[in-house]
C-alpha cells in the first residue's frame, strides 16, 4: 500500500533524522536558453524547502558563452562539491548525456530536472519523503502544469495515474511518468542498462523497460513542476517526430512490453495523429492530456 505525504507535517517528519541524500540530474544543450536554465537551477536550490546533496549538470557538447556563465556563477555560489558539471565533447543526445551524468551522481536517489522548467518549492520534500516511505517503488513523477514560455499562462495539467496497476495499463499507450518531474533509484536504472539509446522518447522507453522487469512505478497526485510549452509544440510533432515514436515502439516490442496487436494499434494511432492538421493535434492533446 502506498503511503502518501499529504500534509506538511507528514513530509517534515521524514527529515527529523535524515539528510537530503539525493542528487539532481540535468542536461543542457547549445540551443537552450541561459535565462531559463538560470531559473531552473534557482527553482531546485534557492526556492526548494529541501535541497539536494548534489546537482549534476551535463553539457551535451559545446554550449553558448551565456550558458557557461550561468553554470560558472552557480558553481561558485553553491560550491564545487555540490554543483558538478560534466562536459561531453560532442552532442550525443539526451540519453547518452543522462547516462554520463548518472555515473557521477553519488546518491542512490536521483531527481531529474530539465533546463527550461521550474520545480515548485515542495517538490523534493514530497517526492523524497515518498521514496523513503515506499522502498518498493523504483521511480515516480508527479502531475505537471503546462504553461507558456514566461509561465504566466497555464495551458493545462498533464494528469497521470498514481498507482502501479493503473500506470501499467496507461503505459501501454502513453508515457506513464513525466520525465522532467521524475525521481528514481539509481541502482535499478544502472542495472537495467541506463537510458535506452533512443534520440527522443528515451524516458518512455526506460519506464517501459522497468515495468517489463516487474519494477513498480507511481505518481504523486500533486502538481510539483511547471513545464514551458510554446505554441509551436504541436507543429514540431509531425512526421519527423513519428520516426522517434516508431523507434520507441520497436524497443517496446523487442523487450516484450507490447504485443503485436498493441504495437500495430499504437503505430496506426500515431501515424494518424502525426499526419493530421495542427488543429486536430491540439484537440486530441487537450482532450487526452
Amino acid at each position: 500500500m502506498l503511503k502518501w505525504p499529504f500534509s506538511m507535517v507528514e513530509v517534515m517528519s521524514c527529515y527529523k533524522s535524515k539528510s537530503a541524500d539525493f542528487s539532481v540530474l540535468m542536461a543542457v544543450h547549445y540551443s537552450d536558453s541561459s535565462s531559463f536554465l538560470d531559473d531552473a537551477i534557482s527553482s531546485i536550490w534557492d526556492r526548494q524547502t529541501l535541497r539536494p546533496e548534489q546537482i549534476v549538470v551535463v553539457k551535451d557538447g559545446e554550449v553558448t558563452l551565456q550558458i557557461n556563465n550561468v553554470l560558472e556563477r552557480w558553481r561558485k555560489k553553491i560550491g564545487h562539491s555540490i554543483f558538478f558539471v560534466v562536459e561531453l565533447p560532442t552532442n550525443g543526445g539526451l540519453a547518452s548525456a543522462l547516462n554520463a551524468g548518472l555515473e557521477v551522481c553519488r546518491c542512490d536517489i536521483v531527481a531529474r530536472m530539465d533546463s527550461d522548467d521550474v520545480s515548485l518549492p515542495l517538490r523534493f520534500e514530497k517526492q523524497i519523503c515518498f521514496m523513503r516511505n515506499n522502498e518498493n517503488i523504483v521511480a515516480i513523477s508527479s502531475q505537471v502544469e503546462e504553461c507558456n514560455l514566461n509561465l504566466g499562462e497555464v495551458h493545462g495539467v498533464r494528469k497521470l495515474p498514481c498507482n502501479h496497476e493503473e500506470i501499467m495499463l496507461f503505459a501501454k499507450k502513453r508515457s506513464p511518468l513525466s520525465h522532467p518531474a521524475a525521481v528514481f533509484r539509481k541502482q535499478f536504472i544502472i542495472e537495467s542498462g541506463g537510458y535506452p539509446d533512443i534520440r527522443k522518447g528515451q524516458d518512455y522507453a526506460l519506464w517501459s523497460l522497468l515495468l517489463s522487469k516487474g519494477y513498480r512505478l507511481a505518481n504523486l497526485p500533486s502538481v510539483l513542476l511547471k513545464m514551458r510549452c510554446g505554441q509551436e509544440l504541436h507543429a514540431r510533432r509531425g512526421l519527423d517526430y513519428l520516426k522517434h515514436e516508431f523507434d520507441v515502439l520497436l524497443f517496446q516490442k523487442k523487450i516484450g512490453f507490447l504485443s503485436w496487436f498493441e504495437f500495430l494499434r499504437n503505430l496506426i494511432l500515431k501515424v494518424f495523429l502525426r499526419t493530421s492538421p495542427i488543429f486536430v493535434k491540439k484537440f486530441v492533446y487537450k482532450k487526452f492530456r
